[in-house]
């Protein structure tokens, strides 16, 4: 399976939970450890090859535009939200004539991990396009930062997933970076919507899969949830 060289990097959001980090700038320039969450994830792709990142903006979008203007790598395209903010669904819809026709990367700017394997490679050999409508990058429940709740999914051997539904519990969270179709979101409604629901029905046609983080997986989705991820890349350092 060829890498995929583009992705859509989620950085549109008001980052209400973060305040008040984000008073004075968006979610996707608050700081871990000495660099802006974008740059993590940013650096990350780059180094599973992707030359060409489409970043949707909408908070302090002028600002965001400023600091991604001073990377060099990968190629940043900008995919402005400013009149409308259209969440994860409507964002790769609107994106969608930017990305291309290959298979992309999906990513969330709050996401930031220790990886003691091979992630997004682990990521890039299990997607496959023709069982697959998109293939996840999950993390253990157990021992991440920052997430609150009983789980997303359960895998089975063979990678296919399949959401919680009514149990009390599932063993895995959906970590914030996917690999899908550019399309994916077409059939979607105008105007905002999840990639959720469109998820909710690839997993009932069994076209839903994932691997998961050797490593540790930190949400930064809120200011105590930065504090102990900076504290946790420090002991690892």
């Amino acid at each position: 399976m060829t890498s995929p060289t583009t992705a859509m990097v989620l950085a549109a959001g008001l980052g209400t939970r973060m305040r008040p980090l984000t008073n004075d700038r968006p979610k996707a320039l608050v700081e871990v450890a000495g660099r802006a969450l974008i740059d993590h994830v940013l650096d990350r792709l780059a180094d599973a090859g992707v030359t060409k990142a489409v970043v949707n903006v909408h908070w302090f979008a002028d600002r965001l535009e400023s600091h991604l203007a001073a990377r060099t790598r990968p190629a940043i395209v900008i995919s402005d939200e400013r009149a409308e903010l259209l969440e994860t669904g409507g964002g790769l819809k609107k994106a969608r004539p930017l990305l291309g026709d290959d298979p992309v990367f999906v990513a969330n700017i709050d996401s930031v991990w220790i990886d003691r394997g091979d992630a997004l490679g682990d990521l890039i050999r299990l997607w496959d396009p023709e069982r697959m409508d998109a293939a996840l990058l999950l993390a253990r429940r157990e021992g991440s930062i920052g997430f609150e709740g009983g789980g997303d999914f359960f895998l089975g051997d063979d990678g296919q997933l399949t959401f919680r539904g009514e149990a009390a519990s599932a063993p895995y969270a959906y970590m914030g970076v996917h690999i899908t179709r550019p399309d994916y979101a077409d059939a979607g409604p105008d105007g905002p919507f999840s990639l959720s629901p469109l998820w909710r029905a690839s997993a009932a046609a069994g076209r839903l899969f994932g691997c998961v983080l050797d490593g540790d997986w930190m949400h930064v989705g809120d200011p105590q949830a930065r504090d102990e991820a900076e504290a946790r890349l420090k002991a690892e350092a």
